[in-house]
């Protein structure tokens, strides 16, 4: 018994070296996205550059899925808790929100169904080809 609970211990700290590993490859993809939109003049976000760099590099099979999937999913994960410390800094903003609240709220209802529509839709299509995306 004690032999499984060893090799159990060095299962889980072997998985977390990995997600560490990865979310640091994650992190290189974001810097690299963030340099070449300085360099580039590009008005948009280097975290989305560089993860659009990995996505077609994930594509193409020239990045292998099994690098990054630990640590995508951890971030994934815990993703509700990278948005607490905004949700806390919005309270800073009351009378903001007093003057702007319902124009706030409807923006973010009719993106919010935007995304859980373009979401199904995408599901349902993917489901129809037989799990095959794109």
């Amino acid at each position: 018994m004690k032999k499984v609970l060893k090799i159990t211990k060095m299962f889980k700290l072997r998985r977390i070296f990995l997600a560490l590993i990865q979310i640091g490859i994650l992190y290189i993809f974001s810097l690299v996205g963030s340099f070449l939109g300085k360099v580039l003049h590009l008005n948009f976000p280097g975290s989305l550059i560089g993860m659009g760099i990995l996505f077609i590099l994930l594509r193409l099979g020239i990045f292998p899925y099994n690098w990054v999937v630990i640590g995508g999913n951890w971030l994934l994960a815990e993703l509700l808790l990278f948005f607490i410390p905004s949700v806390v800094a919005i309270m800073q903003y009351m009378q903001f929100l007093h003057r702007e609240g319902l124009d706030l709220f409807l923006i973010i209802l009719i993106s919010t169904v935007t995304v859980m529509v373009s979401s199904g839709l995408t599901a349902e299509m993917i489901t129809r080809k037989g799990g095959k995306a794109l």
